[in-house]
């Protein structure tokens, strides 16, 4: 626990390799972690696939290293329907990160999990956040028009676009536009960047953004292979923590992502007792008196919880 405290990378896979594989000594682990969490950054990286998200994560980690920062990535990449495993292609990108004892990069499989990321992914974070990381960067397997559930996760939201893909249009059907904190335009170098942005300022727009106070989402131009850019997405990216801190909106979505991880752990834990009522035939008896109309599916719900 002392060597994943200090940042080294074998320790801290163990952990995360506890996390996927819901290992029983991961209660242990938790509560040992617990007194060193929260003081980690969450920034969320989402987009469609294609957009340049692997590109834009390496770039900021680059710009962050030059502060000093230790930085951890969660890249969530899609799993073989086949092996279950993933193609690791974050890896691939930020291979110039890898000899950096700063920086840890961890891809996992999605696993079926749809949102655009993993189930372990909450403990994932706190993982890295207790291993030491002042920021953690959230790269989604690439989303579609509602597979937003990144959002939850991140202290900051960055919704990655690009021009020629038709993303206006996207982000227009789908809550994109209502959980980015900051929409960045990339490969900005291409033809109908400038009518993507402004498309996308036109939309943020109609949003109800005129109280006082609100946080208005800037919508930023970058080339990220090329790094340009990126001076302005961190910049935006530190007026949004100043902004979420100054109006206690950051203790309130670090408060709801908790909630939101003690509920999944709570739910998974009653599934798997509700798996043990199905071994001991409670559930098909019940299933039964529902059929034979002893009984409707309400009442027979409350005696399967209340035999849990």
């Amino acid at each position: 626990m002392s060597a994943a405290r200090e940042g080294t990378p074998r320790a801290v896979a163990r952990l995360i390799t506890l996390v996927e594989n819901a290992d029983p000594a991961l209660r242990a682990v938790m509560q040992a972690l617990a007194p060193h969490t929260g003081r980690a950054r969450v920034i969320g990286l989402t987009g469609s696939p294609g957009v340049g998200k692997s590109t834009t994560t390496s770039a900021l980690v680059a710009a962050y290293r030059e502060r000093g920062a230790r930085v951890g990535v969660l890249a969530v990449d899609p799993t073989s329907p086949f092996s279950g495993g993933a193609l690791l292609g974050d890896r691939i990108r930020l291979s110039e990160h890898a000899l950096d004892p700063e920086v840890y990069v961890r891809s996992m499989a999605s696993r079926g999990h749809l949102g655009g990321l993993s189930w372990a992914t909450p403990q994932a974070l706190r993982v890295l956040d207790g291993a030491g990381c002042d920021v953690v960067l959230l790269e989604t397997v690439g989303v579609g028009q509602s597979e937003v559930e990144v959002a939850g996760l991140a202290d900051t939201t960055v919704v990655l676009l690009a021009p020629g893909m038709g993303d206006g249009v996207q982000a227009a059907k789908a809550g994109i536009l209502e959980v980015g904190d900051v929409f960045v335009v990339n490969k900005a170098d291409r033809d109908g960047a400038d009518v993507t942005v402004r498309d996308l300022r036109g939309m943020i727009s109609l949003g109800d953004r005129s109280e006082p106070g609100l946080w208005r989402p800037p919508v930023l131009k970058t080339v990220a292979e090329r790094a340009e850019g990126v001076t302005d997405v961190i910049e935006s990216l530190d007026k949004h923590l100043a902004w979420l801190e100054e109006h206690g909106e950051l203790r309130a979505r670090r408060t709801r992502r908790a909630a939101r991880e003690v509920e999944a752990i709570a739910v998974r834990t009653l599934r798997e007792r509700m798996g043990d009522v199905r071994a001991g035939h409670g559930l098909d008896d019940l299933a039964a008196e529902v059929v034979d109309g002893r009984t409707d599916p309400y009442t027979a719900a409350d005696r399967l919880v209340a035999s849990l």
